[in-house]
């Protein structure tokens, strides 16, 4: 089983960060004002959250969840966006990096943990769409719109190409 003692603790970073960046990804698609863009960041650590309470869930992903409810883990991710969107001057720029990263750790997880990889996976692709289901686009006042927009599906798309590039 894999769990945090595989990885390096750099490694770990880049994991713990791409969890979150997994949904910032979408949520810099299409940014829906700060009501939306709350929504979606409600949305996403909701996805990460409530992963907790589910059985089937990998060894990987519980061990993510439970470095996620610690100091440390929270401020390792944190560190990880960080540095992962420094120098980012758009939206646009921004989430480039963001799928740049979830590359980054698609690698590292086929290296290191090819059992729960694709398990993993699959759950940072949930944590997009979630994100991108949590608030409709191109409305107003949350009125109207659509629930998903076009720039939120092709988001979703760099971020299905970056975890399975031979699949997507």
């Amino acid at each position: 089983m894999t769990d945090k003692s595989t990885f390096t603790p750099e490694e770990w970073k880049h994991i713990l960060g791409g969890v979150m960046l997994a949904g910032m990804a979408v949520t810099m698609a299409d940014q829906s004002g700060l009501w939306g863009m709350l929504k979606e960041s409600m949305a996403s650590t909701s996805a990460v959250l409530n992963t907790r309470t589910e059985p089937d869930s990998n060894g990987l992903v519980q061990a993510v969840i439970a470095d996620f409810q610690t100091s440390e883990g929270r401020t390792a991710a944190r560190e990880e966006i960080k540095s992962v969107l420094a120098g980012a001057t758009s939206s646009p720029e921004a989430q480039a990096k963001a799928v740049d990263a979830l590359k980054k750790v698609a690698t590292l997880l086929d290296t290191k943990a090819s059992a729960d990889a694709q398990a993993f996976k699959s759950w940072l692709q949930a944590i997009g769409q979630r994100t991108a289901d949590a608030a409709n686009e191109g409305g107003f006042l949350g009125f109207g719109g659509v629930a998903v927009s076009d720039a939120e599906k092709a988001a979703l798309d760099q971020i299905a190409q970056a975890l399975n590039p031979s699949v997507a």
